[in-house]
């Protein structure tokens, strides 16, 4: 694509929905007839103020912590997909999750997010349910120590989670 053809093809990605710089440059450097004509686009960008990856970071990484109410670290891994430099990913969600109380997030996922066919404290005696409620909350991006914490106020037996020792898959 030429210079105007890539200014025009940005635009349109933009309007879908927004990207990163890093995202941005790595759609455009595959229609790119000259690497130049990139660099030149992204910069036209942030000039316009299309391109803003502080501002993306912290929409991206608030929609989320909103609406699906996931944890730290995978927000953190989201941000760190979508092409956002790992300093400002760690400091937007630094910024976000600083004063949230993650054993509460992780109460409203499990209400929000786990569904089982019996009552969850009946249903996690099942070792193997009670290995699967603790691997989505591990890949929803809650922390080991929480999610056990968590689940064992939950449980009837908590004597499972004593020597509960984490799935090693993810």
């Amino acid at each position: 694509m030429s210079g105007e053809a890539l200014w025009g093809y940005a635009l349109e990605a933009l309007g879908a929905r927004a990207h990163s710089t890093g995202e941005m440059r790595q759609k455009l450097i595959g229609r790119a007839e000259r690497a130049a004509d990139v660099e030149h686009t992204i910069a036209r960008l942030r000039d316009y103020g299309y391109l803003n990856d502080t501002r993306f970071a912290e929409n991206y990484a608030g929609a989320r912590l909103e609406n699906d109410g996931l944890g730290k670290a995978r927000v953190l891994r989201d941000l760190r997909d979508r092409k956002v430099s790992v300093g400002l990913a760690q400091s937007t969600v630094n910024r976000l999750y600083g004063k949230l109380d993650e054993t509460e997030l992780i109460a409203n996922f499990i209400r929000r997010k786990i569904k089982t066919k019996e009552p969850l404290p009946e249903a996690l005696e099942d070792p193997r349910i009670l290995g699967n409620v603790y691997r989505k909350l591990l890949r929803a991006g809650f922390s080991s120590s929480k999610a056990i914490g968590a689940l064992k106020r939950i449980a009837k037996k908590q004597d499972l989670l004593d020597d509960f020792e984490p799935p090693e898959e993810l």
